[in-house]
């Protein structure tokens, strides 16, 4: 029976746009953006500051060296915002539904410190609550220090919040990081990036 519902941001909560996102660091002056900017894992600085390797300010001054100039921290999080396309209404109300019919519901997102300025902000959903308005325990990347499809993230969150895996259902764009989860013996829904999934989610919490 599932209890647990880990929820990806970007691909569904939230639809990406990864040739946005690319186009806004090109104009930054980010030459080889296409290389570093993968669309499930970043390389480079962008990766070190999803992992947390860096923090937000040494990623703020790294990329100013990277491109020849001193950028501020809303130019970065221009950047990062590009990848943001839609923040559909039917995922948020599916979300509250959820947690009325009693599941807990747990963010699990490789993301960054500028894309969460924005996320853990009232600007969040256009109704002035924040990402936290909508999930009971929220882990991201840069913070636990390891990156989807790490066996530690998904082993951290299980741990920290005491679930067992047979109860907890995984939604994620990414298929290597379903794969991973379903490793653990985690249930798994994979849905496109911008697709519908809040009728098909209930198939897979019967």
């Amino acid at each position: 029976m599932i209890k647990n519902i880990l929820f990806d941001l970007g691909g569904v909560i939230m639809t990406l746009s990864h040739p946005d996102g690319v186009k806004r660091f090109k104009e930054l002056g980010v030459k080889d953006a296409e290389k570093q900017l993968d669309p499930y894992t970043q390389t480079g600085i962008f990766g070190d500051l999803e992992e947390g390797k860096i923090t937000a300010e040494e990623f703020r001054l790294a990329l100013g060296e990277m491109v020849g100039r001193e950028v501020s921290f809303a130019e970065c999080k221009h950047c990062w915002l590009g990848y943001r396309a839609d923040l559909p209404m039917r995922n948020l109300e599916v979300l509250k539904k959820l947690r009325k019919e009693g599941y807990r519901l747990i963010l699990l997102s490789n993301t960054n410190p500028f894309m969460m300025d924005w996320a853990e902000s009232e600007e969040f959903d256009g109704m002035s609550h924040s990402i936290h308005h909508y999930f009971d325990a929220t882990y991201m990347s840069y913070r636990v220090k390891t990156l989807k499809p790490s066996e530690y993230f998904f082993s951290y969150v299980l741990e920290k919040e005491g679930i067992k895996p047979e109860e907890t259902l995984f939604v994620d764009d990414g298929p290597r990081n379903v794969a991973m989860a379903a490793e653990m013996g985690i249930h798994t829904f994979c849905p496109e990036n911008g697709s519908d999934w809040t009728g098909e989610i209930y198939n897979y919490l019967k």
